[in-house]
């Protein structure tokens, strides 16, 4: 009996202490921002390479640099990797800028069947102290054929209507720095 009863003992404390926890995590997603249409054109055709990013921002919390420390959110992540969320959105962006149906990260090509590759390397994608959200780095757009095209440096600042440390307004303006950055590559290309 007593062996019955510290059974039944462990068996209580057991459920009282292996309850569900409640996941309070925010998680956060890259949006296209240039208007949705429909797509009908065949070219461009260009494949979106993943960008490089710094490895601080290689993450899924969201970060945040104050006088020179990085501290990472425990409760505000990505729900999906920083890169993969920046090709995503690129292509929508560029998709949607230039009516093109060929326009895709290069995870969704089956075939080599696109005729230019674009080369992302930021540099920063955080807001300043002045709180505008910086991205900045370089941009190519590689013919997959041909000779070596150059680097395009951009700096985009896009200012910020809450403290940076309010997740959804520093999400709304990495939106926005992407959709500014879409227009720059088709006004240059």
């Amino acid at each position: 009996m007593k062996s019955l009863l510290s059974i039944f003992l462990m068996l209580l404390v057991g459920c009282s202490v292996l309850q569900p926890v409640k996941d309070s995590a925010v998680h956060h997603v890259l949006e296209p921002l240039v208007p949705d249409r429909t797509l009908s054109a065949s070219t461009p055709s260009i494949a979106i390479n993943r960008p490089s990013l710094p490895n601080y921002l290689d993450r899924l919390q969201l970060i945040t640099r104050s006088n020179g420390q990085l501290m990472m959110s425990k409760l505000d992540i990505w729900a999906e990797p920083l890169d993969a969320a920046i090709s995503r959105v690129m292509a929508s962006n560029l998709s949607r800028l230039t009516g093109s149906m060929n326009i895709q990260s290069v995870e969704s090509f089956s075939t080599l069947d696109y005729t230019e590759l674009l080369e992302l390397r930021l540099a920063q994608f955080e807001p300043d102290a002045s709180n505008a959200m910086v991205l900045q780095g370089t941009w190519k757009l590689q013919p997959v054929t041909g000779k070596e095209t150059s680097n395009h440096f951009f700096r985009i600042g896009v200012p910020m209507k809450a403290p940076p440390t309010e997740m959804k307004a520093r999400v709304t303006a990495m939106n926005q720095a992407l959709e500014t950055l879409a227009r720059e590559i088709t006004r240059l290309k």
